[in-house]
C-alpha cells in the first residue's frame, strides 16, 4: 500500500481505459476559481500518478469523490494563514487539495521517496502552487528543523506511530489532523495513552464536508499542548537549536579570522 492509501495493483491496459469522469460541482464550490488546478491535478494523477505508481488504476474513476474532495474539505478546519506540513505526502494527498483550496496556507509536502518528490514537484511546478514547498526526508529527521501549525496525514501509519512522527513538528498548541476513516474511533482508543506521553492534551474524531460532499470525511484531530511530542522531542529541538548555533557561530569565525589574514 503506499502513502496514499491506495493500492497499486495492475496496469491501465489491464484495467481498461479510465478518466476520473466529470468534475463534481462540489469542486466548484470548494476550489472556486482555483477549479481548472484542481481538474489539471486530478487528470495527473489519472496519468502520471498511475503510470508511476502512485494512484492503482482502479481508484481512477473515483479520483475526484473518494481523494481530491475528500482530501480538500480539511481546509475547513484550518485557521486563516496556517502553516502545514503534510506527513508522507505520497500523491500529494491531501496537501495539494488542502493547498488549492486554501491560497493562505503555507504546506510543506513531506515525503521520504525519491521518485515521490520528483513528481510532486513536477505537480508543483506546472499547476504554479506558489504556497507549496516539496521537501525530501522522513518526519523525525526534522524535528527541530521544521515547525508548523498543522501536520496532516493520510493512510500513513497507524495512530500511534504517526503521532511519534507528526506532533514533534507542531508548533506549541498546534494540531495533527489525520484522515482515519471507519478505523478512527478504535485507533484513537488504542493510542491514547501514547497522545498523552507525545504532549496531546486533546483528541476527537470529526467529520468535515458535511453538507458539500456525499459523504463527509472522517478526521481525527490531536491538539497538543505547550510541549508537542513529549520529552524526547523537546531535547531534540534544544540539540538541534545548539547545533544551529555553533554553525551560525563557526561561519562568522571563518569569516573574521579570513579578514584578518587579508589584513
Amino acid at each position: 500500500m503506499d502513502t496514499d492509501g491506495v493500492a497499486t495493483e495492475g496496469t491501465p491496459e489491464e484495467n481498461g481505459p479510465q478518466g476520473p469522469g466529470e468534475t463534481p460541482a462540489a469542486a466548484q464550490q470548494i476550489f472556486g476559481d482555483r477549479l481548472p488546478m484542481a481538474v489539471r491535478y486530478t487528470e495527473l494523477l489519472a496519468t502520471a500518478g498511475v503510470q508511476r505508481g502512485l494512484i492503482g488504476p482502479r481508484e481512477v474513476p473515483r479520483l475526484w469523490d473518494r481523494h481530491v474532495l475528500n482530501c480538500a474539505v480539511l481546509a475547513e478546519l484550518l485557521p486563516p494563514g496556517a502553516s502545514l506540513c503534510d506527513v508522507g505526502s505520497g500523491a500529494g494527498l491531501p496537501g495539494i487539495p488542502v493547498a488549492m483550496a486554501r491560497s493562505d496556507v503555507s504546506v510543506t509536502l513531506l515525503e521520504p521517496l525519491l521518485r515521490r518528490t520528483t513528481f510532486l514537484e513536477e505537480v508543483v511546478r506546472e499547476l504554479g502552487l506558489t504556497n507549496v514547498t516539496v521537501l525530501r526526508g522522513r518526519a523525525e529527521e526534522m524535528v527541530g528543523k521544521l515547525a508548523v501549525d498543522v501536520v496532516t496525514a493520510r493512510a500513513v501509519a497507524p495512530m500511534d506511530r504517526l503521532a511519534g512522527w507528526g506532533l514533534p513538528l507542531l508548533r506549541p498548541y498546534g494540531q495533527m489532523l489525520a484522515l482515519k476513516g471507519d478505523t478512527a474511533e478504535q485507533e484513537l482508543a488504542d493510542s491514547r495513552s501514547a497522545l498523552t506521553k507525545l504532549g496531546a492534551v486533546k483528541w476527537s474524531v470529526i467529520a468535515v464536508g458535511e453538507g458539500t460532499l456525499e459523504t463527509s470525511t472522517r478526521v481525527v484531530r490531536v491538539e497538543a499542548g505547550e510541549s508537542p511530542g513529549g520529552v524526547k522531542a523537546a531535547t531534540r529541538r534544544a540539540k538541534a537549536a545548539r547545533a544551529g548555533r555553533g554553525a551560525r557561530a563557526g561561519e562568522g569565525g571563518g569569516r573574521s579570522g579570513g579578514s584578518r589574514r587579508r589584513r
